[in-house]
């Protein structure tokens, strides 16, 4: 399987409800590292998996829509706890989207599989991985 991986980063702010967050239960800000490789069997017919600059691009595109936000005050996340798991699979759909619109590139289109990776600190991280 060959492999990709381009990195960005993006920060932003929330609160997490439950009582096994605790002080995370107050509204706190948060800067994760974003890799997101892109995987397939085979490489295209010009030897690669997905062009770097294209998927650099649509992944800074998918983070500006998260960055500097407060997500309790974002509609779309209303009642869910925006942990690092939670998005790594909304980066990992954006991205998938993108994939699937022809963003990345009519080659991007042979991608079959992502995992999107969230580093919150230097001792801890958490992914999404799925086939596209």
């Amino acid at each position: 399987m060959y492999s990709v991986t381009v990195r960005d980063h993006f920060m932003i702010a929330h609160s997490l409800k439950g009582e096994h967050f605790g002080p995370a239960q107050a509204l706190h800000g948060a800067t994760y590292v974003v890799d997101a490789t892109f995987r397939r069997s085979e490489v295209d017919a010009d030897g690669i998996v997905v062009d770097i600059g294209r998927a650099t691009e649509e992944l800074r595109g998918v983070l500006s829509e998260l960055n500097y936000r407060n997500l309790d005050e974002e509609p779309e996340f209303q009642g869910r706890n925006t942990t690092t798991e939670f998005l790594a699979r909304v980066v990992f759909d954006r991205l998938v989207e993108r994939i699937r619109e022809g963003n990345m590139g009519e080659e991007a289109r042979g991608v079959e599989g992502l995992r999107v990776t969230l580093g919150e600190s230097h001792v801890a991280w958490a992914a999404y991985e799925g086939e596209i």
